[in-house]
C-alpha cells in the first residue's frame, strides 16, 4: 500500500518458509513478540476457524494508549477470506505451516497496516473519509504481474511511462472494488512473489470466497472505512484460531 506510481499507489508483502526446523523454530520465537505497533489505537481483527476455512469473524476494537486495553467497537462481522484459507506472511510461522505466495488462493496472514481507501465514488463523494482515498478510474489496476518493477502496486495504466506487465486487475471493473480498504502487505520492500493486491472489499456472499483479500457485507466495508482514522495508526491482525489462542497473550491481543 505503499509504492506511488505516477499517479496512484499501493502494495502487498508476504515471507518465506523458513529453511530448516531449527530456523523455523527460531522464527516462531521471534514473533511471539508482538508485532503490533505501539502506536496502533485502532484493530481490525479477523479470526478464521482454520488455516484452510474460507470464512471467519471480523471484530473492531480501540485502545487509549500502548499498554491500555483493547475495547471492543461495534458487531461481529461475518468475513470470507481466500479460497484456500490464510497462509503466513514474512518470516512468521514455522516449518509445515502455510506461507504465502503468489496465486496461491490464501489471505496473508499477520499484523498490516490499513491507510488508504479506495471506491468507484469521485474523492468529492467520500470527503467523510479521513484515511486517503484513491477513486479508481478506467486506467486503475493493481499489478500481479511478478516480473513487473510494478508488481503489487496500483497505478493508473495510462501515466506510467511504460507498461511492463501482462496480468494485473482491472480495479473498475470489479464489482466488489466498488468500495475497500488496501492492506498494507508486502511493502517493505515490494519482494516479487510472495503475493499483491490484498483488500478488504465486498463481498459476494457468504458462501463465496476471494484470491487472497478479506471480503464482507457492503455496509460493514463502508461503516470500517468510516471508522478508520490515520492518526489513530489502524492495523488489520489476521489468524486462524490455532495462532490466535497461542499469540494472544504475548501479542497483547483482545
Amino acid at each position: 500500500m505503499r509504492r506511488l506510481a505516477s499517479v496512484l499507489l499501493l502494495g502487498v508483502a508476504l515471507g518465506l518458509v523458513s529453511a530448516s526446523p531449527v530456523l523455523a523454530q527460531q522464527a516462531r520465537a521471534r514473533h511471539t513478540a508482538s508485532p503490533v505497533p505501539a502506536a496502533a489505537r485502532q484493530l481490525v481483527l479477523v479470526v478464521t476457524p482454520t488455516w484452510d476455512t474460507t470464512s471467519g469473524t471480523m471484530r473492531t476494537y480501540a485502545r487509549s494508549s500502548a499498554h491500555a486495553p483493547w475495547r471492543r467497537v461495534g458487531p461481529s462481522v461475518p468475513v470470507v477470506v481466500g479460497a484456500s484459507g490464510l497462509a503466513w506472511a514474512d518470516s512468521l510461522g514455522a516449518d509445515g505451516d502455510p506461507h504465502k505466495r503468489e496465486g496461491d488462493g490464501r489471505s496473508p496472514a499477520g499484523v498490516f497496516p490499513l491507510d488508504s481507501a479506495f471506491g468507484f465514488a469521485p474523492a468529492s463523494a467520500m470527503t467523510q473519509l479521513r484515511l486517503p482515498y484513491v477513486p479508481l478510474l478506467a486506467g486503475t489496476e493493481c499489478v500481479d504481474d511478478t516480473s513487473s518493477v510494478h508488481y503489487n502496486t496500483v497505478v493508473d495504466r495510462d501515466r506510467v511511462p511504460k507498461v511492463d506487465w501482462t496480468s494485473s486487475e482491472h480495479m473498475r471493473r470489479i464489482a466488489q472494488y466498488q468500495v475497500g480498504v488496501m492492506v498494507g502487505y508486502n511493502t517493505k520492500p515490494i519482494q516479487p512473489r510472495r503475493g499483491s493486491c490484498i483488500f478488504l472489499h465486498i463481498w459476494n456472499g457468504p458462501g463465496s470466497s476471494t484470491a487472497g483479500c478479506t471480503a464482507f457485507p457492503r455496509a460493514d466495508v463502508e461503516a470500517l472505512l468510516t471508522w478508520l482514522d490515520p492518526k489513530q495508526e489502524p492495523v488489520l491482525v489476521q489468524l486462524p484460531a490455532v495462532e490466535y489462542s497461542r499469540l494472544k497473550k504475548s501479542w497483547a491481543l483482545p
